[in-house]
């Protein structure tokens, strides 16, 4: 099985510590993160429905039944990455947005952590937004909410901006749809050439000139 201290694949050590803070409260045995870790790097690189159960087992040199006493199937792996993904996207949105009472600061914030969160989570995040559809109705329900709460988040943001006179938008919700695919593609080109803090920082600064009117 792999340990702290392996490189056998890439990404492999970042991954593991992403696994260690994003699932520390996890009521799993902590074997279950190794599953987690093997998931996370097949999922990135064949993607999920090319990822069979058994590679993951062969990954960490374990059979089949005994991953299963971790993980009742692929697609609950599945979930528990996507549904983590997409709750650990919105805890970084809701704090940004809390870093200021101003709809200004406020969305420049968001636009800032969420291009960051994307850039240093890009393997994960690809499989968070790339790989959801291929969740069934029962989990894929709650990950939408969640979804939709972070459409929430930043129609608000804008909502309030315009009112105030601060942004000038016409349309909230296709404005807030551009803001977040343009973060959120940064997960799908990403390969680290990029600082997350200054690539936010720019991103932060188009947004907006967006919503400027200028």
């Amino acid at each position: 099985m792999t340990t702290a201290g392996d490189d056998r694949w890439p990404g492999a050590g970042d991954d593991l510590q992403l696994v260690h803070d994003w699932w520390a409260d996890s009521p799993r045995a902590p074997a279950s993160q190794q599953v987690l870790l093997a998931s996370i790097a097949l999922f990135a690189e064949r993607g999920y429905h090319a990822t069979t159960t058994r590679d993951i087992a062969t990954r960490l040199g374990m059979s089949t039944g005994a991953m299963y006493a971790h993980y009742r199937s692929k697609e609950e792996l599945l979930f528990d990455v996507c549904l983590t993904g997409h709750q650990r996207a919105v805890d970084a949105l809701q704090a940004a947005i809390a870093s200021s009472d101003r709809p200004g600061p406020q969305l420049a914030a968001l636009v800032r952590e969420f291009t960051a969160w994307h850039a240093r989570h890009h393997r994960v995040a690809r499989i968070v937004h790339y790989e959801l559809y291929s969740l069934s109705g029962e989990h894929l329900t709650p990950v939408l909410e969640i979804r939709r709460t972070t459409q929430a988040l930043i129609d608000d943001v804008l909502a309030r901006g315009a009112a105030a006179g601060t942004f000038t938008v016409t349309d909230v919700a296709r404005t807030g749809r551009a803001l977040l695919s343009l973060c959120v593609d940064v997960a799908r080109w990403y390969r680290g050439d990029d600082d997350p803090d200054e690539l936010g920082e720019h991103y932060a600064g188009l947004a907006l000139r967006m919503v400027s009117g200028g």
